[in-house]
């Protein structure tokens, strides 16, 4: 009975240990993100007969700092719809360096509130 909990034990620590030298060494890994900026939103008329708008907006990305162009980053929103509370939710888009032109579709009786850049992956650094 001891002679089992000992091996688990010792079984245990080696995993522990193991884990935190997985860790440690993708702490030492740089982690580089482009900086990215949202310019020129407009909000188009309503489109017939879908009822339909659209958000659109321009992302510039530098990427001076990624060996890549291109990647993925998610924006939040604050919809607001009439006669209904706010709704917040999430899209996600490729920034490709310098700038790309992105869009979400609302219906006739919404708007954006609010956006902002929510996140960005991680892309290879360069050198």
């Amino acid at each position: 009975m001891i002679r089992t909990f000992v091996v688990g034990l010792l079984g245990g620590c080696i995993v522990f240990v193991g884990g935190f030298a997985g860790a440690a060494q993708a702490g030492n890994t740089p982690v580089c993100k482009p900086i990215l900026a949202v310019k020129d939103v407009q909000f188009s008329a309503m489109q017939l007969p879908a009822t339909e708008r659209k958000w659109t907006a321009t992302v510039t990305a530098d990427a001076s700092r990624c060996a890549t162009t291109a990647g993925y980053f998610e924006v939040g929103f604050l919809r607001e719809k009439e006669y209904s509370l706010g709704l917040e939710f999430r899209e996600q888009f490729i920034w490709s360096a310098p700038s790309v032109k992105i869009g979400v579709d609302v219906w006739f009786d919404e708007a954006v509130e609010s956006h902002w850049i929510d996140s960005v992956r991680p892309c290879p650094c360069a050198r």
